[in-house]
């Protein structure tokens, strides 16, 4: 199997471009060839068990499968995180939302991220805020299991939780205490099903991707209930947005007292990201 052969079998999945970015994900990552390496046609020198295990990988890339949960880990924020299946593959709009939270969270001494999937905004806050105290709550067993793995593995201090943010009966302290809470919850309606990737749809969590079409912004809804109460005055809440209904979400903010709220656009120019104010 050379290079230009493997590119050649994802052609029919994806775009040329992707299909040599995921190639040579796959040769660095799982077999250590770096671009020079797989130029200098390194790739035709594999073991035997290894170009038996690259072909086991390109037929599960060519029916579609995410090459994160294949290899088993993503990039994210300039960290290796591990996932599966159970989790949403970290995507590079988060890490601008991470971005956005370390640049206005410089002196908070407590953040809180629900919905956590596999650690990946709590982790990052820690690591680039070593001086607060970070929790992070998912309902999912494989999230927080998989999140707790993260957290040991990148050396991050992070206080793991399982709650469901849609409980009524969530307990609420009796004085704020966070400065920062942070959410990337599940926001897509399920009307909006036929314009999404056939390898989303088919292989990440619908329970982290999906809202009731009959209130798309619950969680959002849900969340900022909780975070009027247990924000410290001052405190802020950042959101990653489903674009279709950011505007909703900013009105209900609004009528809950939250001020200074702003929205911000992704690399993709989407108006992807909130933060509001607890004054």
């Amino acid at each position: 199997m050379t290079y230009e052969t493997l590119c050649h079998r994802l052609s029919t999945c994806y775009e040329a471009g992707e299909a040599k970015a995921l190639v040579r994900w796959v040769l660095d990552v799982r077999f250590d060839l770096s671009l020079a390496d797989i130029l200098c046609g390194k790739v035709t020198q594999l073991s035997a068990d290894d170009q038996a295990e690259l072909e086991k990988i390109m037929q599960r890339l060519e029916k579609g499968e995410p090459v994160q949960y294949i290899i088993g880990v993503a990039d994210f924020a300039g960290r290796q995180f591990k996932v599966a299946p159970g989790v949403l593959i970290p995507r590079p709009e988060t890490a601008e939302l991470c971005e956005w939270v370390v640049s206005e969270a410089q002196n908070a001494s407590q953040l809180l991220d629900i919905g956590t999937g596999s650690g990946c905004i709590a982790i990052t806050l820690a690591a680039e805020l070593p001086h607060a105290k970070v929790s992070a709550w998912d309902i999912s067993d494989d999230a927080l299991r998989i999140a707790s793995g993260n957290a040991s593995l990148l050396g991050a201090n992070v206080t793991i939780e399982k709650h469901d943010i849609l409980d009524t009966a969530i307990a609420t302290d009796t004085q704020p205490i966070y400065d920062v809470i942070v959410s990337n919850p599940p926001y897509i309606k399920p009307s909006e099903r036929d314009g999404m990737a056939k390898n989303v749809l088919d292989y990440e969590p619908g329970i982290a991707l999906f809202a009731p079409e009959a209130n798309p912004i619950i969680f959002y809804q849900k969340i900022a209930h909780f975070a009027w109460k247990n924000l410290r005055e001052g405190g802020r809440l950042f959101f990653e947005l489903n674009p279709l209904t950011s505007e909703a979400v900013g009105d209900d903010l609004r009528q809950l007292g939250f001020s200074d709220i702003e929205f911000r656009q992704d690399l993709y120019g989407k108006q992807r990201f909130l933060k509001a104010t607890k004054i």
